[in-house]
């Protein structure tokens, strides 16, 4: 049985410091389809406040792990904790930003409207609809209709509904594909800003080169965790310099 994480306490030179609570903790995680595998007994923790980047190629099975987290997905074994509750726990609803890989936003509103559509579903949000744009870069456009909205912009107004009402943890699906180079490097920075207030990122990608933006990695194929660790840690550990030879490395000393 997974105990549900908490925070803990160490004493380090006669002083007693609070060890934060992970985000997320999976144990044993299994999750079929009818007869396919696509996790196997993943174990995996992700602490709080921090981009961790869920990395591999497509079918390694990061959507599934996501909808998992998010409670959206059947387990046949294994636990996962979020935020310190059972996954799909009733509390957890307001404290997730889920965006899937499809832009969860509706092309016949402004982008103002689209967020007060989305907040009126909460009882509680921590910001207002403006403040919102604002974090995302998009107050120039609030009154903008979404469909003539840019793929950036679309792709920031997308990530714009997932913080309405009161979220610590956002799973982002390949928020950045089909955008091009320097609309990525922006996403990427607005991710890092978010983590800098204390929320906590997961952000899959099967894009090697955007490793270096996260603060952790978790390597993913064929359903098992390959590696985990920061981008420097697994440079050392596989002796090479560019990800996707880390990831071809790591492959070949499975």
């Amino acid at each position: 049985m997974l105990p549900c994480a908490t925070a803990r306490f160490a004493t380090v030179d006669s002083r007693t410091i609070t060890v934060v609570s992970a985000a997320i903790r999976a144990f044993n995680l299994n999750v079929q389809r009818g007869k396919n595998h696509i996790l196997h007994d993943l174990t995996v923790e992700i602490p709080r406040g921090v981009v961790m980047g869920l990395l591999g190629p497509s079918g390694s099975g990061k959507t599934t792990f996501m909808r998992s987290i998010a409670g959206l997905q059947r387990i046949a074994s294994g636990e996962i904790h979020v935020l310190d509750l059972p996954a799909a726990s009733k509390p957890l609803r307001s404290k997730i930003g889920y965006s899937t890989q499809s832009a969860s936003v509706y092309s016949d509103l402004t982008c103002i409207q689209n967020i007060r559509y989305f907040a009126s579903l909460y009882l509680h949000n921590e910001k207002t609809p403006e403040e919102i744009l604002e974090d995302v870069d998009l107050s120039r456009n609030a009154d903008q209709m979404a469909e003539s909205l840019s793929g950036g912009e679309r792709a920031r107004l997308a990530l714009a509904t997932t913080l309405v009402g009161s979220p610590d943890l956002l799973i982002l699906d390949e928020p950045t594909v089909g955008l091009d180079p320097v609309l990525r490097v922006q996403l990427w920075k607005l991710f890092n800003k978010l983590a800098a207030q204390g929320k906590t990122l997961l952000v899959s990608s099967h894009v090697m080169d955007e490793a270096d933006s996260c603060h952790q990695l978790i390597l993913l194929r064929d359903g098992r965790v390959l590696a985990q660790g920061t981008p420097a840690e697994l440079r050392l550990r596989s002796g090479k310099s560019r990800m996707d030879e880390v990831f071809i490395s790591l492959i070949g000393a499975a």
